[in-house]
């Protein structure tokens, strides 16, 4: 009965699929928006995509797979805004994602019952619900998989971004110590050191020369595409106070100095979680210790 039951619900499943996949729904107005910004924002980001790749070859059934989810989503109004500024900041692509998770739960639903027959084969029995649910949960591990891998890949990168950020600010400062205005003491800031962190940096003020827009509204923008809150907060700050050398040196000084302490403490705190991680470990040591030598003790009074 229960196996029936299943049959039955995947089979509708199936055929409400195909029935949306084929007369798909008529978008509106906020899906059709979201798709044009997210075409337009495709082509500002054309040469970036051209760099992204050659260090990411994604090609045949694949590739097409991918971008027909990624239009999925945009029709259906998915920003998914945190997932592409990760995957902007690790220079990967949406659909290649999307495409990933997908192949990945799809490959785990059929690898189950397969390994199933296979046992079958030997002449092993097993009860057809657990292919069903083993299948099921598998793909639902493996279709979560590509984002925790995407969020820790990200946050660790985020985080030397942080670190060049602050160095990049000071920079900026002694620059403009110097004598140079904002918009040159940006850019010969950012011609120092080859990091990539860096090159992101340089990258979006030369950019900002080609489009016409100042360069910290490159800044800001850059800080939107990988969700960096030190540069949208940069931004705004030289938006405020271009027009003063002698206000933008101090903010940015003090900025950096702030971003310093910030990162300070989130070492400090780590470091204290990780001796307090350590301190449970060696507890749990003891703890199975004295179980190992007072287990006979234990043993030969209870016998007796």
């Amino acid at each position: 009965m229960t196996v029936a039951l299943l049959a039955g619900a995947f089979f509708g499943l199936g055929a409400y699929l195909l029935f949306r996949a084929l007369f798909p729904p008529r978008p509106g107005l906020s899906a059709r928006l979201a798709a044009f910004d997210a075409a337009r924002r495709r082509g500002e980001a054309e040469p970036t995509g051209r760099a992204a790749a050659t260090a990411e070859r994604v090609t045949g059934l694949r590739a097409r797979f991918g971008r027909s989810l990624a239009a999925f989503y945009e029709s259906r109004g998915w920003q998914q805004r945190s997932v592409r500024a990760d995957l902007t900041l690790l220079d990967r692509s949406f659909e290649n994602f999307l495409a990933t998770k997908f192949l990945l739960a799809i490959g785990a639903i059929v690898f189950i019952p397969i390994l199933v027959a296979y046992f079958a084969v030997l002449g092993l029995h097993v009860v057809v619900a657990v292919p069903v649910w083993l299948g099921l949960f598998f793909a639902l591990i493996f279709f979560l998989l590509p984002d925790m891998q995407l969020r820790q890949e990200a946050a660790s990168r985020r985080r030397d971004f942080r670190h060049a950020v602050s160095a990049f600010l000071d920079l900026v400062a002694m620059n403009l110590a110097g004598g140079r205005g904002v918009p040159e003491a940006l850019m010969t800031a950012a011609n120092v050191g080859d990091g990539w962190a860096v090159r992101r940096i340089r990258d979006a003020l030369a950019n900002a020369r080609i489009t016409g827009i100042t360069p910290w509204q490159a800044l800001g923008r850059l800080g939107d595409d990988v969700n960096v809150d030190e540069l949208r907060d940069l931004s705004a700050a030289l938006a405020l106070v271009a027009d003063d050398g002698a206000k933008v040196r101090q903010s940015l000084s003090a900025r950096a100095a702030s971003m310093r302490s910030r990162q300070l403490a989130d070492i400090e705190g780590k470091a204290g979680e990780r001796s307090q991680s350590m301190l449970v470990a060696q507890l749990l040591l003891c703890a199975g210790f004295l179980v190992f030598l007072a287990y006979p003790a234990v043993m030969r009074v209870v016998a007796s």
